[in-house]
């Protein structure tokens, strides 16, 4: 019986052994107790330790005594990492287009005892709550604004989920670090019928600019003409004007020497120089067909004689116009 006694006591006899780290998320109440007599808790990680079911203190990295025999083991273990979690949540905007828009977070629990007890008692699971909130902000913010305002207001929607998460979640021991929105993503038709429009705004604005391009060509090309013209006419009357000139020197110096003929006859002679000068600078151009010249002895009286007839017909065709008005 002694023996037996002896034995029963030996298989009942426990041996400490190392525990392996909780989960570094706030973890749940254990169902028994642990009989472990030390712990190492690593870096990144505050665990807490219990006594007889009630809080004791925190346990900082490194290694701690856990004593059995007093009834107190490690409840669970908080992380004091920075902590990220993206929700997609899916809304519906002012127009009536639902959008998935994608939330980044990031957290991290307080370093104060009394905030960490809270994040540890006060709250099962962090994440949970999190995702609730911004689902019931994003959710009461999109519905107020258009889908097109949505992309350029998503800075305010992320501040707003900020604000209501820092407000909320600091009862509970965590900060809010950073919150951003990541991505807004309309149904795939939707997005299809946005670059639509967004293609036919730039090719009508292109048609435009194409059409204004082509107007300042072609005006840019009359006011050239124009100003040809013009300087062209402006060169022909300065031509003409010299010729008149030069004739009229020329009768003055021609009458000077010969006093036996008039000023009648000189024209003649000069506007027949002319007449022959014209039809030399016709012949002489490309491209053109023949010309026929009379040359009987009497050519150049009838080509002095049509010249003067023209020039008649023309001062009384001036003459009467003149005399209509």
């Amino acid at each position: 019986a002694n023996i037996l006694h002896k034995n029963r006591r030996r298989t009942s006899k426990v041996v400490p052994t190392h525990r392996t780290p909780l989960p570094t998320l706030a973890v749940t109440q254990p169902n028994e107790m642990s009989c472990q007599c030390w712990t190492c808790v690593p870096q990144g990680t505050i665990q807490v330790i219990q006594e007889r079911g009630k809080f004791k203190k925190f346990a900082e990295p490194g290694c701690h005594w856990v004593i059995p025999c007093l009834c107190q083991d490690i409840a669970g273990a908080l992380s004091t990492r920075v902590q990220a979690l993206d929700v997609a949540v899916e809304t519906k905007t002012k127009d009536n287009v639902f959008v998935t828009i994608i939330v980044s977070t990031q957290y991290m629990i307080l370093r104060e005892s009394s905030r960490m007890y809270d994040a540890f008692y006060k709250l099962t699971d962090s994440r949970e709550q999190i995702r609730s909130y911004i689902f019931d902000v994003v959710r009461s913010t999109v519905p107020r604004i258009n889908l097109d305002d949505v992309f350029t207001t998503k800075e305010e929607i992320a501040i707003e989920v900020k604000n209501m998460l820092e407000k909320a979640m600091t009862e509970f021991g965590y900060t809010i670090i950073q919150t951003l929105v990541t991505d807004i993503a309309p149904d795939h038709k939707v997005k299809t019928a946005m670059n639509e429009i967004n293609a036919a705004q730039r090719a009508r604005v292109a048609a435009q600019d194409r059409a204004e391009a082509e107007k300042i060509m072609v005006v840019k090309a009359a006011e050239a003409d124009a100003e040809a013209k013009y300087l062209a006419g402006t060169g022909i009357a300065r031509q003409r004007q010299a010729i008149i000139n030069g004739l009229r020197e020329s009768v003055v110096h021609f009458q000077a020497d010969i006093t036996d003929i008039t000023s009648k006859d000189v024209m003649e002679m000069m506007m027949m120089t002319q007449y022959f000068d014209t039809m030399q600078h016709i012949g002489s151009s490309q491209g053109n067909s023949t010309i026929f010249v009379p040359s009987g002895p009497g050519a150049v009286a009838d080509a002095a004689s049509a010249v003067r007839s023209g020039i008649m017909q023309g001062n009384l065709a001036s003459g009467a116009a003149l005399g209509g008005r």
